[in-house]
């Protein structure tokens, strides 16, 4: 089953760890991938450019299916292997509503993370303020707080959206791994 999927795949990179944990949680070993240098330019390679003409990872492809986005990838993956391994997107509608607005809200924060850790790699140096990277940091850390209430609300032990862990931990945890510089 897993024997006819290939992930392209780059070291560090948030996008590519939610496809290799939503592989891993729906039990699909034996996947083919290729890890890929971004230093060396391979994403930009012409066997990657032939599958995804933007040149980005993670590229996932299943038999004649491929996806270029990782959030696309895990939910692919969910529908094409519900019955298989964790449940990432729960059946009850209520308990779905919470999930699927979490992923969403994950894109969000992960933008947050970005123009605030990133500030100095995006502004060229002429144009940077301090006061622009100090309101950005706020609402930065304002976020977090809204997400850690999120983890307060469903209680000790419970995950982003509940008690069982799913797509929204799939989508929020390599964010904010990465961000604190962990990946």
């Amino acid at each position: 089953m897993a024997e006819d999927m290939m992930l392209f795949w780059g070291s560090g990179s948030p996008p590519c760890w939610r496809v290799m944990i939503a592989l891993e949680e729906k039990n699909l070993q034996g996947f083919h991938h290729k890890l890929l240098s971004f230093d060396k330019g391979e994403h930009k390679s012409e066997e990657v450019m032939k599958l995804n003409p933007r040149g980005q990872l993670p590229v996932f492809k299943h038999g004649d299916v491929v996806i270029n986005e990782s959030m696309a990838v895990c939910m692919y993956l969910e529908n094409q292997f519900q019955s298989q391994g964790t449940r990432l997107i729960p059946g009850d509608v209520k308990e779905q509503a919470l999930v699927l607005q979490r992923v969403f809200e994950s894109s969000t924060l992960q933008q947050k993370m970005y123009e605030s850790v990133f500030y100095d790699h995006f502004v060229p140096e002429p144009e940077r303020l301090e006061s622009a990277l100090k309101r950005k940091m706020e609402n930065l850390k304002t976020e977090l707080a809204l997400w850690d209430g999120y983890l307060q609300l469903m209680g000790k032990g419970s995950f982003l959206a509940g008690k069982n862990f799913s797509m929204a931990d799939v989508m929020f945890f390599p964010s904010l791994l990465s961000s604190h510089g962990l990946g």
